[in-house]
């Protein structure tokens, strides 16, 4: 294992282990809004996505890069959708008549 690769395990493990600290400790009134919009601000996770596969050597890794620009995509229009769908619910719905 190169020392690149064991710095990125280490990087994932670590953001993985931080991620389900913090959400662990959101109240559940709050973990719908504020997932929603950390998933609509996602859309440096795409930039991400799409220099990983461009800079590609072989055909797996931009299978594999063009993959997490799909799954990257999915999550910034899910969290548009989400956000959408809540905001709808703050809006006065007109009175009948």
């Amino acid at each position: 294992m190169t020392p690149e690769m064991l710095l990125g395990v280490f990087v994932f493990v670590m953001s993985v282990f931080l991620g389900f600290e913090l959400i662990s400790k959101v109240p559940p009134t709050l973990h719908t809004p504020l997932m929603s919009g950390t998933n609509a601000i996602h859309g440096i996770v795409i930039v991400g996505a799409v220099l990983v596969s461009v800079s590609a050597h072989d055909l797996t890794g931009a299978i594999i890069g063009w993959l997490a620009v799909f799954m990257a995509t999915l999550n910034v229009v899910g969290g548009y959708i989400v956000t959408d769908r809540m905001l709808e619910m703050f809006k006065k719905k007109p009175e009948a008549k």
